[in-house]
């Protein structure tokens, strides 16, 4: 059976950056399973999965733009220490949910000075290519619980 709408998949992968760093991957034994047509994964590694089989295995380059986007210097911003009332200790790498014009944004501190707190609004991994080594474990038909949500249920 081939990966397509409408049907669940699981795969095994490993995600590099251009450096070569793994940047995540799925545990041992435990494949990532989605809900192919769903929106449930990056859409470039979606596309380059569709058609693809159980025990196939391809390596795939996902652009920025078929990922989590290209950085926007718009999403970095300073605000005054005062913004994040009953927040005793801010370092740097600390990520927060913060309200945006279209709802809830997850924001991660870059700089922190005695007055002024700058926020980075882009995912972590905006403007990366990714380099995703995957192997297609197991497809099936999703139930029809899994077709109206769009995605795997438990």
């Amino acid at each position: 059976m081939e990966i397509a709408a409408a049907r669940v998949a699981s795969i095994h992968y490993t995600l590099t950056n251009d450096a070569g760093e793994v940047l995540d991957k799925s545990p041992a034994g435990q494949p990532l399973r989605y809900f192919h047509g769903g929106g449930n994964i990056i859409p470039g590694l979606e596309k380059a999965l569709a058609g693809r089989k159980v025990g196939d295995t391809l390596t795939v380059d996902v652009p920025p733009q078929e990922a989590y986007g290209v950085r926007n210097d718009e999403l970095v911003q300073t605000l005054p220490r005062e913004a994040f009332q009953g927040v005793d200790a801010i370092e740097p790498g600390m990520q927060f949910q913060a309200q945006g014009g279209q709802g809830s944004v997850l924001v991660t501190v870059v700089d922190v000075t005695d007055t002024q707190v700058r926020i980075d609004g882009n995912h972590p991994l905006a403007g990366q290519t990714l380099h995703f080594a995957v192997e297609v474990a197991e497809v099936r038909e999703a139930t029809e619980d899994e077709k109206n949500v769009g995605r795997v249920q438990a």
